[in-house]
């Protein structure tokens, strides 16, 4: 079988005949695939916000169109990041905006209310997903009545602090040649 990672491995480096399960868990895809959708869906707005306002019948918003692009790639861009959760969230907050956006589009002399609507519809449909990726997403902590779990006898050496001494006086005893003084002794 052929791995599109094979292309990039030099000569002599292993190749990938297999590929096992993933590890990662299903809310860190759906993670993923909404930081894709919202790059994807911020260039649409940035690029062509002619086009999506005449879609919804509400010329003359195109500088907002994209700013609201801007938004939903640094969105998406977060969503991808390690802080995954903050991206989340921004969605479920852009979600709030565009909706809001959206509803004052919806006047009696719009003849594009069905795209509006449909719109809303998936926006509400987007903001389900975003809130339910940014709770699975959210960083887990302890319950505030859980024990922490404390060590202060120990030391990180194994055999005990006593131990480790001897041993490091017996390198040093047997790396001291003959008639070197160490401390206040002689070593014979």
């Amino acid at each position: 079988m052929f791995h599109f990672s094979n292309i990039v491995r030099t000569k002599g480096d292993p190749k990938i005949i297999e590929g096992g399960p993933s590890l990662k868990r299903p809310e860190d895809l759906l993670a993923r695939a909404l930081g894709w959708f919202s790059i994807g869906l911020g260039v649409v707005e940035f690029l062509t916000p002619r086009r999506v306002t005449e879609t919804l019948g509400m010329e003359g918003h195109e500088t907002m169109v994209r700013a609201f692009g801007v938004r939903e790639i640094l969105a998406g861009i977060m969503s991808l990041s390690v802080d995954k959760n903050a991206g989340l969230w921004a969605r479920v907050g852009s979600d709030g905006l565009d909706a809001a956006a959206l509803l004052s589009g919806l006047t009696p002399d719009n003849p594009k209310k069905g795209n509006i609507a449909l719109a809303l519809l998936m926006v509400g449909g987007l903001a389900m997903l975003d809130y339910r990726a940014a709770q699975d997403t959210k960083p887990r902590r302890p319950p505030r009545d859980a024990r922490r779990k404390l060590y202060p006898n120990r030391s990180g050496f194994p055999k005990g602090i006593e131990s480790a001494r001897t041993a490091a006086r017996q390198i040093a005893a047997q790396a001291k040649p003959d008639g070197v003084k160490q401390g206040n002794e002689r070593v014979q």
